[in-house]
Formats: C-alpha cells, sequence, structure tokens
C-alpha cells in the first residue's frame, strides 16, 4: 500500500479544515449533481468528482465522449477503434476488447444500450449525446452500490436539460477547418401549465483529418452525425411526476486509420532464393510502405490505406420513462424504466496497410518453399459484415424501482430499489474478415484468395450473446451529530451470459482459388467439418456471477464550508465470454477493494474558490488479462494458437486527485485539475487455469509483473483561465478563455521495444472568445480554437508488433478552429 500518498493527503487536509473561514462577501456558483441518485451540492458529495456545465462543453469543443479525456484527469479512452468507439478508462482500470466495461455510463440515469457482443470496443454513447445537457459528471472510483457492477474505475453521467416552464431555446451554427460545419438547436415550449416539452438536435459534419494517400480509399477520422432529442414533463397531480426522454443518433464515417512509425527492418530479410516467413513478408511489406511515406515526405496526418469501401455506421435509440410519486414529506417513489436498440455496420482496415509482395520475395516458407508473385496487392486483415445481419446489434431492456426517503426525524436519508436488465442480440451478430486475401466485396466472398497460397482465407464470424441482470441495493446516510455522518450501503447482483456462436473459416483448396470450401472455425471440436450449414459449428456457453458489492463512508464537515471523508468500497466487474479460443472461452469476475479518504474546501474572502483533494489505494484481484496461448502442436496440429482472457492479475492502484477553482478577481476565474497514478501489476499467476481437456499446453500473461497498466499516465492535468472585459453591460459580455492540459506518457504495448512500448506525453492549448448578448441582444459569437499549436500526438496503437513486427499509431485531432453563431429563443 502507498502509505505516503495517504500521510501526505491527511497533512494536506489537516491544513486546510484549520484554516478560519471569512465571512461571505460573493457566492460561488453552485454546482448541482446526483451522483448519489438524489440532487446534492457537490461540495456535499464525498465522491472524487470532475463535473462540466454545458458552457464548459462548449469552451472545449467536447462532441463526442473520446473528446472528454483530455480535460479530465483520472479519466482515458482507449481509441484503438477509432473516437466513435473509444471505451474509457478511469484510475487504470482498462476495458479490454470482448471484456464488459469498466466505467458506467448513464444517460439519465439509465446505463447505455450493450453492445459487447460484436463491437470490438465501445461506450455506446452515441454522437451527438453531448448537445443541451445539464452537466457531464465523471465519478472516480468503484459505484457498485448506487450504479452496480462494471464500475470498477467509476462512472460518467449525462444529465440531459429537463423542459421547463417557459418558452425557450436556442439555434446554434458552427463552421470550422476541415470544411466543419454544425447545426444544432433546442426548442422549449410549455403546452400548459402541467405539461412542457422540449426537442433539441444536433447535425455535425466535418471531413477527415487523416489524409489517405493510396488514391483508393477516403480520408479517415471524419465526422458526420445526426443526433435528435425530445423530453416532455407531464406534472399528473402535485405529488406524482412523469418525465419521458427519446433520443437517438445516426453516425456514418469512414472511420479510423493509423500511419506506420516502425518495422523490424532485421527480421525482414529473405533468403538466397527470396525466401522468407509470412509474417516476416508482411513486416517486409510495412517497411517499403514507410519507405514509401517518407520519400513523399508524408507528416503524421498522411496515411496510406487501400480500403475503397470503409465504413462506420453506428445507430442507436433510447427510450426513457420516468415516474416520481412523492407519497409524502420522507417517502418517494421512482420508477425508471427504458428501451434502447444499438447497431453497428463497419468495414475497415485492421491495420490500415497498402501491402504488395516485396519485389525480393519469391516464396514462402510454410515448411516447403511455397511461390509468390512479387507485387501482387494483398490485405492484412479486412473486416466486413455478414451478408444480412450486422457487426453488433442488440436490444436492451432496464427496470428500476427506488425508494428514496427520510426517517428517524430526518437524520436518516436512504435509498433502497431493485434493478433489471435484458439484453438480447438482433439477430446474428459479427462478420466476415478477410486474412491475406485481396477483395472487391469481402462481405459476399468476392476474394483473390491466390495473393498469398496457402494463407488467404475468409474467417466468418456469427454470434449471439444474451444478457441478463439482476441487483437489489440500499444505501443510506445517517447523522450521528451534527458534524458526523456515516453512509453505508450494499447491492447484490446477479449476472448471467448465454453465448451462441457458429464461426466459419472460407478458402478454397490449396493452390486453388475455386471452389470454395467452408469449414467450422473451431477446429478443436469440429476438426475438418464441413461447414456448407454453418450451423452444424454451432455451439453454446454460459457464464454467471453473482457477487457483493459495498461502500462504508464517515464524512466529517468541521464547518459548512468543509467536508472531509473516508471510505472502503467493493467493486466487481462481470466476466465474459469469446468464441475464439476453444475450451479458453470464458472467465470469471474480478473485484476491487477501494479505500479512499478526501476533503471539499470552500474558501471565501478576497479570493473565492473551493479545493477538492482525494487520496486513494486500490487492491485490484482477479484481474481480468489477456494471456498467450501455446498449442499442443503433438496431438491438435490443426489448431492456432491465440489470445484469451483469463482470471489472472493482482494490481495495486493508488493516487492523489485535485479540483480547484479560484475566483481571483472579479473578472479572472482559474481552474486546476490534476491527478497523479502509480499503478503496478503485482502478481500474474496462470496456474488457477485449466487447460485439461484443451487443445493448449500453457498460457502465458501478456502483461509483465512489476509492470504498470495500459493507458495510465502518472500524471495528468488541466488548468484552464477565464478572463472577462470590465465592459458596460449594453455591450454584452465578453470574455477569453485559455485551457492547458497535459498528459504524461503512457503504456500502450508490452510485447513493443522502447520507446514503442509508450506513446509521448502531450501538452495541448487551447483558446475561446466567447461575446454573449452582443449588444444586449439575443445573439451570442463564439470563436474557438483546439490543439492551437497543432501538435501531432500517438492516443493508441495498433498492436502488430509481437505478430508482424510493425508499429502503428492512431493520432489525435490536429489544430480544429471555427466561429460558432448562436440566437436564443424568448429573450
Amino acid at each position: 500500500m502507498n502509505y505516503r500518498v495517504f500521510e501526505k493527503t491527511a497533512l494536506a487536509i489537516a491544513v486546510w479544515a484549520a484554516l478560519p473561514v471569512q465571512a461571505q462577501n460573493v457566492t460561488l456558483e453552485e454546482v448541482v449533481v446526483t451522483a448519489r441518485r438524489v440532487q446534492e451540492n457537490i461540495q456535499d458529495v464525498p465522491i472524487s468528482m470532475t463535473v462540466f456545465s454545458q458552457n464548459q462543453l462548449n469552451d472545449r469543443n467536447i462532441t463526442v465522449a473520446s473528446d472528454l479525456a483530455n480535460y479530465t484527469p483520472s479519466l482515458s479512452v482507449n481509441e484503438r477503434y477509432g473516437p466513435e468507439k473509444s471505451s474509457f478508462s478511469i484510475r487504470g482500470f482498462n476495458q479490454d476488447q470482448a471484456t464488459a466495461p469498466t466505467v458506467g455510463v448513464y444517460f439519465a440515469d439509465v446505463v447505455g444500450v450493450r453492445a459487447q457482443g460484436g463491437t470490438t470496443s465501445g461506450n455506446t454513447v452515441g454522437a451527438g449525446a453531448f448537445m443541451d445537457l445539464q452537466n457531464v459528471q465523471v465519478l472516480k472510483g468503484p459505484q457498485g452500490t448506487l450504479f452496480g457492477r462494471n464500475t470498477d474505475g467509476g462512472a460518467i453521467l449525462l444529465v440531459p436539460q429537463e423542459p421547463v416552464d417557459e418558452f425557450g431555446g436556442y439555434i446554434e451554427g458552427s463552421v470550422g477547418n476541415y470544411d466543419m460545419t454544425r447545426v444544432q438547436g433546442a426548442l422549449n415550449v410549455p403546452l400548459t401549465d402541467s405539461f412542457r416539452v422540449r426537442f433539441a438536435a444536433d447535425i455535425n459534419q466535418r471531413d477527415g483529418y487523416m489524409e489517405n494517400k493510396s488514391g483508393n480509399g477516403p480520408d479517415f477520422n471524419d465526422r458526420d452525425y445526426e443526433a435528435y432529442r425530445l423530453s416532455a414533463i407531464w406534472e399528473i397531480t402535485d405529488s406524482l411526476e412523469n418525465y419521458t426522454i427519446l433520443h437517438s443518433s445516426d453516425s456514418n464515417t469512414a472511420g479510423y486509420a493509423s500511419r506506420y512509425v516502425a518495422c523490424d527492418r532485421e527480421a525482414a530479410v529473405p533468403d538466397e532464393i527470396g525466401q522468407i516467413s509470412i509474417n516476416a513478408m508482411v513486416t517486409l511489406a510495412a517497411c517499403e510502405q514507410i519507405d514509401r511515406q517518407a520519400a513523399r515526405g508524408d507528416d503524421e496526418f498522411d496515411v496510406e490505406v487501400n480500403a475503397p469501401r470503409a465504413n462506420l455506421s453506428i445507430k442507436q435509440w433510447q427510450f426513457i420513462n420516468t415516474t416520481t410519486w412523492e407519497v409524502n414529506d420522507s417517502l418517494t417513489v421512482k420508477n425508471i424504466l427504458s428501451y434502447g436498440e444499438f447497431e453497428e455496420k463497419s468495414r475497415f482496415s485492421l491495420y490500415s496497410d497498402n501491402f504488395t509482395v516485396p519485389d525480393s520475395v519469391n516464396f514462402l516458407n510454410f515448411g516447403f518453399p511455397a511461390p509468390i508473385t512479387p507485387g501482387t496487392p494483398f490485405r492484412l486483415i479486412e473486416l466486413g459484415m455478414l451478408p444480412g445481419e450486422s457487426n453488433a446489434a442488440q436490444n436492451t431492456w432496464t427496470e428500476e424501482l427506488q425508494l428514496q426517503g427520510f426517517a428517524f426525524d430526518d437524520r436518516l436519508q436512504y435509498v433502497v430499489g431493485g434493478y433489471l436488465e435484458y439484453s438480447d442480440p438482433d439477430g446474428l451478430n459479427g462478420g466476415r474478415t478477410g486474412i491475406f486475401t485481396y477483395c472487391d466485396n469481402v462481405d459476399t466472398t468476392d476474394c483473390d484468395f491466390s495473393a498469398i497460397p496457402l494463407a488467404g482465407n475468409i474467417s466468418q464470424s456469427a454470434t449471439k450473446l444474451k444478457f441478463e441482470n439482476h441487483g437489489i441495493f440500499a444505501q443510506g446516510t445517517f447523522d450521528i451529530t451534527d458534524e458526523f455522518a456515516l453512509t453505508a450501503g450494499v447491492r447484490y447482483t446477479f449476472d448471467k451470459i448465454e453465448g451462441y456462436d457458429q464461426g466459419v473459416r472460407i478458402a478454397p483448396a490449396p493452390f486453388t482459388t475455386e471452389p470454395l470450401i467452408a469449414t467450422c472455425r473451431d477446429s478443436f471440436r469440429f476438426p475438418g467439418v464441413i461447414a456448407d450449414d454453418p450451423k452444424v459449428c454451432g455451439k453454446t456457453l454460459e457464464e454467471e456471477s453473482d457477487e457483493p458489492t459495498w461502500l462504508v463512508n464517515l464524512d466529517y464537515k468541521p464547518s459548512p464550508d468543509a467536508l472531509i471523508y473516508a471510505k472502503y468500497a467493493r467493486g466487481y466487474r462481470q466476466g465474459g465470454i469469446n468464441f475464439t479460443n476453444p475450451g479458453v472461452e470464458t472467465w470469471g469476475p474480478e473485484e476491487v477493494d477501494n479505500y479512499e479518504v478526501g476533503a471539499k474546501l470552500t474558501y471565501r474572502g478576497a479570493i473565492e474558490g473551493i479545493l477538492n483533494i482525494a487520496a486513494f489505494y486500490n487492491d485490484y484481484t482477479d484481474q481480468q488479462v489477456f494471456g498467450s496461448l501455446i498449442t499442443d502442436r503433438v496431438n491438435y496440429p490443426q489448431v492456432s494458437g491465440g489470445a484469451a482472457i483469463v482470471n489472472a492479475g493482482k494490481s495495486e492502484i493508488s493516487g492523489i486527485e485535485v479540483d480547484a477553482v479560484a475566483v481571483l478577481t472579479d473578472n479572472l476565474k482559474v481552474t486546476l485539475a490534476y491527478a497523479y497514478l502509480d499503478a503496478e501489476i503485482k502478481e500474474l499467476d496462470t496456474s488457477g487455469v485449466n487447460l485439461e481437456g484443451t487443445p493448449f499446453l500453457e498460457i502465458s500473461p501478456l502483461a509483465e509483473e512489476g509492470g504498470t497498466l495500459n493507458l495510465v499516465p502518472e500524471h495528468k492535468a488541466s488548468l484552464s483561465a477565464t478572463y472577462t472585459l470590465p465592459i458596460d453591460e449594453s455591450y454584452g459580455d465578453v470574455s477569453f478563455g485559455v485551457i492547458w492540459s497535459y498528459t504524461d506518457e503512457q503504456l500502450v504495448n508490452t510485447s513493443a521495444p522502447a520507446p514503442y512500448d509508450y506513446i509521448d506525453d502531450r501538452s495541448l492549448i487551447d483558446v475561446n472568445v466567447h461575446w454573449r448578448s452582443v449588444f444586449n441582444s439575443a445573439i451570442d459569437v463564439s470563436l474557438f480554437a483546439n490543439n492551437v499549436t497543432d501538435e501531432a500526438y500517438e492516443v493508441a496503437t495498433g498492436g502488430g508488433w509481437g505478430s508482424f513486427g510493425i508499429i502503428d499509431y492512431l493520432y489525435g485531432q490536429p489544430r480544429m478552429y471555427g466561429v460558432r453563431l448562436r440566437y436564443n429563443l424568448g429573450q
């Protein structure tokens, strides 16, 4: 345990708590949050959190979920599969491919629609979800009692603007570089004294900033979405209210692309007859692509991807109905019902390649020299769709009943309730993946399999994953005295996953091009089985778990402006199913014990502000980690090795988080957010993984004992300053803002050699200028620019070093700038 972190934090808390509080002159803006499922002032909530108002989101030009990470210490995103499919990590708790989230994302108190089965990664925060919000709340640390499983790292709450009882709204248009155009607006209409509606829309288009030099495919990392939201509040009686939301988003882009930066040239040397292994041939082809980039003088935002059909379509919608009945002053009944659907269809090049067989290669070494034609184009891994199906398509029902109230002369405030969730697939989820082929259309198997003899094939996946989650919970805060309060909560969760798969491998017979022969992809259970009907390859698996999670928290309020707390919380993340590796396809839940102390302090006087500080230690057990499988080639020569997820890790994560706001003058406001993270893998033990009855001899973890976790920057900070001009109010309000954010280097690939195992640190600067109520009118004008220094910074890697000796990086946004014009209705 990192005791020094706690010692330093405890000393800082004691010093701040002892400072005299001066008389209040100007009240700081109150920030209302719902982290404990009720509305509270953020300074009264013993949870480390970062909150963004809608204005702050606009200042930072945050439009998709991945944009949040630059400005939120302790929050990272994995953009391996592009910004639209990024997954969140808080305090070092990462979500690997095919696993459940470590961070729960909630919109209007409802978790996002599941998509774990088919999508390679993602948080199901629809494009456009950041429009017309009250705020975004990033809760740090396990939230296992009130929000449930899969919140090891924390939770992110998106709180939409509710319909109000006055006519109003806005119409806003933006233009910027990369041909960015964005139109959004909201309209609030009270139809009667008891019924009011609000409609919001966001339409955003922008060209891709990764320019494709191949001449055979689009530019990448573009933006193109439409999002709509309709909400209504009906005050049925003075004590009964119904709040309904219907929101949708439809995003259609070219997807992401990565850029090659290094290759293992020493391993890519053919022998005297031009013979080389297939993996080394890929390495050599990548080296040639890097050489072409250098000859053209490409920069970090130039790529070379042979993918004419590249496309990523993500559609989702969700209906949420919340009924609140105030039975009396001491009891409120709240019911939250939701139904949503998610669909993803994608075609993309996994490694962003434009390969041809190198001129120096004449044979591939398959134990004998197999002839190959130099100059033949091929694609390494090209992902497509199964005709008539989606890569991911899921519908999700949730039902939550809460009883909120007070007891014991209002000294006890409590929430008790139950939760149900059912998520079913819409058809078969999966796709067709061309491997060492050259396809006009991989979806229809219209491919050249002769490009790489003996290796070219299509891997067809077709799965169904059904999820069930049931939970009961209770949490209460008891005021022991006016200064001390004790919070205790517990939740018991039941999880079940049922999976079905009928994977098929499609390829011609060796050294032929037709006919195509389909065999079962699971060559362990179905060796050599012909799969004219893929159902003959069908298999069903199941994973169940039931776990308690809990929270104990002690608050101390020496004054209305100071809160000191200490807490212990248990979180857990459910297990899962991945059909890739026969016999090693399921894994169990992981657990975390979180110990935390913190303080929230408000200071007043000549300088006003807040200082929130927290220190934490996490004991992370039964950690879900990737392991490399070694095949028993003697008995199962037909089975390839792979990587499986197993419960084999134990880690410790500790750190400090600071959030501060200072109103230095009547015109100058400064905010600071900082996080220090220390993550270490203490143990990797695969001895508990049962390989008996599988085609594998051993499993070797891909992480390293004593090493850190992926995507964990040791230091991360964000500093902003806003200056408002002291001018007559008849001119309106004019302000200038500068935001600086820093992210330390992060581990991304343990198999790659230095310096490619880490992505570099980055320092970004954003600026904004706002002229609100121009000449006391209803018009606002804003200028904004992100990454004004145009820094090229890596956000992820493809991870191809271990297999192919290649390094490719995905890059964050270059300089983006624009102007925004807004007309406020009802003013």
